[in-house]
């Protein structure tokens, strides 16, 4: 399993994105076809299982207890974007990372309050995902992965190290970390409910869901300024200028 993120992002950088099939499907989404019914089993399941959850979740629990737990959770991930700034070259937003990670776990109360944040140290959080595509690696197909959602062929490569620099998975106390995971889920689901009107709203909900993905992890892996095709253009004007 440890060999698996080598093994993809091999595949990735010697294979680049994959090509555009005959019948039609975007270039980027060429596996669309299981996608679609790996999507429609993810739907599924959550209507069964943790979407009345969540929905009890937010009607029965406090929204400052929520908001605790979310930050909690957030807190927990902090290593994890501690190192993927560094490994990114971005050393100043490294020890930002981590003093919140510091201030969180200590004044706030294992993380629960986000004193940081109240006093002026915002976050900036990076995973292995982007690291991957600072560092050149193309995206590759876009995924559905099952109970997972969606995914770029790169991030999937790199979910086992994001899991891996994760402290919660080294937690002894299988109870206490299976518990706190669940948690966790439970809270990311929770707020994802208010994003469903737009889902409903849409004439394709498949497409909706993909083009919302990746349009917001180019957002995160530009830092807020994703280029635009406008931008792609100009530069392609100058390298023309230049000859």
């Amino acid at each position: 399993m440890r060999c698996l993120p080598a093994v993809l992002l091999l595949g990735l950088l010697s294979g680049g994105c994959a090509s555009a099939p005959a019948d039609g499907t975007v270039e980027h989404d060429p596996w669309e076809a299981a996608n679609r019914k790996l999507f429609r089993f993810n739907e599924v399941v959550d209507k069964v299982s943790l979407k009345p959850v969540a929905k009890g979740y937010v009607k029965v629990v406090p929204e400052p207890v929520r908001k605790g737990v979310t930050n909690f959770s957030r807190n927990l991930a902090t290593p994890v974007s501690v190192l993927n700034n560094f490994l990114q070259g971005k050393p100043h937003r490294g020890f930002q990372e981590l003093a919140r990670f510091f201030i969180n776990s200590t004044v706030g109360i294992g993380g629960i309050l986000d004193i940081a944040a109240r006093s002026g140290v915002e976050t900036n959080f990076e995973d292995f995902g982007q690291t991957a595509a600072v560092w050149g690696i193309p995206p590759g197909p876009f995924v559905m992965l099952p109970f997972l959602g969606p995914r770029t062929l790169r991030d999937t490569a790199t979910l086992p190290l994001n899991l891996e620099a994760d402290p919660l998975h080294h937690y002894d106390n299988s109870t206490v970390r299976v518990s706190l995971q669940l948690l966790r889920l439970v809270d990311v689901r929770a707020r994802l409910l208010p994003l469903e009107e737009l889902m409903k709203d849409s004439s394709d909900p498949y497409i909706t869901m993909r083009e919302s993905y990746l349009q917001n992890r180019d957002f995160q892996i530009y830092d807020g300024d994703p280029p635009t095709d406008d931008d792609e253009f100009y530069d392609e004007f100058l390298d023309e200028e230049d000859y």
